[in-house]
């Protein structure tokens, strides 16, 4: 008579799980680690998210940014780890019986974030320091894994003493020990990211302006709790843009190019801005992916140097016809020489309402065009300035079916009211903002429900490159539910369409309305 072994007991489906996570987890904290030291080297997730970014289609990205905001970066990295996370447990769950292939399907996602990496256009940095990060990622899920594994699978001398086919002592304390390296790998990832160019953005004063900003007008503010500050703080500025990672630039080591179609080629260090004369001015910026009444415009007081004046340093020949700036993650705009050469302010800023630029906005340089939108113009970052023709180059969005030229299509916003916000009868007092960048608004009208158009009140004029805010007053108010529209004309005789176009390929048209109640 024979007896047959009973058949070894799989480990519980979620030590399988945690094992597949904990393995993901630990290699994803010591390359996000090691990316944050190396500086300039965007992590395993982010070359994924980027890469995801590039190959997005058009529409997609219109998508996120209308559904998401300026969530759409951390809405894109959780569904990175997520996706991530699921394969990974389900990877963990599938070797409790067939470890090989567990670690099989692992590798996979590690070579992944290691061909992401590869192909990955925003580091700063060589190609080879960039695998790094997604090399070790791989490394050590591997090894992480191997070693979960080898407790919940034991083999040889192991799985005779362990029968039951799970050693949950020693699983737990392989466990306990990776945890602790994904915490430690999350703060040095915290502490050290963008660190450079944080410390030396604090040690910057920006020196004395050879033509200050004058005094905000008075009475170009709406006295209106809830219409936008004319100069829009910084903190409260709209960040639209493809970076994952805000470029790591330090101010000591950045260098701008200017070169192309010039008599002489110029590289200047921040040093070199800081001494050349610089200039305030108010300008009103505005992102071609703002919807109807959206909240992608912002005005700020900018400081930099004339994109003119460098331009003259460096001589531009006959025939060019645009210049094409390049941010340090690599992404370009293609922007007409016209629009930085005539009488626009149109600079390299280095300075924004008075401070060095925050590190989300530019730092230590960015482009500021007034009257175009920023996918043409307000590189971020910036690193060169090639003086070219738009028949000998393509920039980032106009490789996705946007417009080469985009002059931003003037409109007007509704602040207040929010919608159904409820005002008592006697007190229906509205305002906002309307912007026509080196035009200028003349009139803006406003209309309850399906009656006549109404005259608003303007605020005082800055000068045409900034908003304009306006209010109204309905002194014959009636109650119950309304909606109030408005439409504004620009110093040309223009009146705002009332025809709704889509984003692409050059901006958005319509009339702004919103529904509010009177009591």
């Amino acid at each position: 008579m024979t007896t047959t072994a009973a058949p070894r007991a799989a480990a519980p489906w979620w030590a399988g799980a945690l094992s597949g996570l904990l393995a993901a987890a630990s290699g994803v904290a010591v390359g996000t680690a090691v990316a944050a030291l190396l500086q300039g080297v965007p992590s395993p997730i982010e070359s994924v998210g980027n890469r995801a970014i590039d190959y997005a289609p058009p529409f997609l990205k219109e998508f996120a940014v209308k559904q998401f905001g300026t969530n759409d970066k951390p809405i894109l990295i959780g569904s990175v780890v997520a996706g991530l996370a699921v394969i990974a447990m389900i990877a963990g769950i599938i070797g409790r019986r067939r470890p090989r292939v567990a670690v099989i399907l692992v590798g996979v996602i590690g070579l992944v974030a290691v061909a992401a990496a590869a192909s990955d256009r925003t580091t700063t940095a060589s190609r080879a320091l960039t695998l790094v990060p997604s090399v070790l990622t791989l490394l050590v899920s591997l090894a992480a894994l191997v070693l979960l594994l080898s407790a919940l699978v034991p083999t040889g001398k192991r799985a005779a003493e362990h029968p039951m086919g799970f050693q949950r002592r020693r699983f737990l304390g392989v466990a306990a020990g990776l945890g602790a390296l994904v915490v430690v790998g999350g703060v040095v990832g915290q502490v050290f990211g963008n660190a450079a160019a944080a410390a030396s953005r604090a040690g910057i004063k920006l020196p004395r302006r050879a033509n200050p900003a004058p005094a905000v007008p008075a009475g170009a503010q709406v006295d209106i709790d809830g219409v936008s500050r004319f100069v829009t703080p910084n903190r409260d500025f709209y960040r639209v843009d493809t970076a994952l990672r805000i470029p790591d630039v330090p101010a000591e080591g950045w260098n701008l190019r200017i070169h192309g179609m010039v008599d002489k080629e110029l590289n200047l260090s921040f040093r070199d801005l800081l001494g050349m004369p610089l200039v305030d001015h108010r300008v009103t910026l505005t992102c071609v992916s703002n919807e109807v009444g959206g909240p992608y415009v912002g005005n700020a007081v900018w400081t930099g140097v004339l994109v003119k004046d460098l331009l003259a340093m460096a001589g531009v020949k006959a025939g060019a016809d645009a210049i094409k700036t390049t941010s340090a993650d690599k992404w370009s705009a293609g922007t007409p020489l016209e629009a930085v050469t005539d009488d626009r302010s149109s600079m390299v800023a280095i300075g924004m309402n008075g401070e060095p630029l925050p590190l989300a906005h530019g730092f230590p340089a960015r482009m500021v065009v007034p009257g175009l939108y920023g996918y043409v113009s307000a590189t971020k970052w910036l690193t060169e300035i090639e003086v070219s023709r738009f028949a000998d180059f393509k920039a980032y969005w106009t490789t996705r079916d946007y417009d080469a030229e985009a002059p931003i299509k003037f409109s007007s916003r509704i602040d207040v009211p929010k919608s159904f916000q409820t005002f008592p009868r006697d007190k229906v007092r509205v305002g906002g903002v309307a912007w026509a960048q080196t035009v200028g608004i003349e009139r803006v009208e406003v209309k309850v429900d399906d009656g006549d158009w109404q005259q608003a009140t303007l605020a005082t004029q800055d000068t045409v490159e900034t908003w304009r805010q306006w209010s109204w007053q309905w002194d014959d108010a009636t109650e119950g539910t309304h909606k109030l529209t408005i439409r504004a004309t620009n110093k040309n005789g223009e009146t705002q369409t009332s025809d709704r176009a889509r984003i692409r390929p050059n901006g958005t048209t319509g009339w702004h309305s919103v529904q509010f109640r009177v009591e």
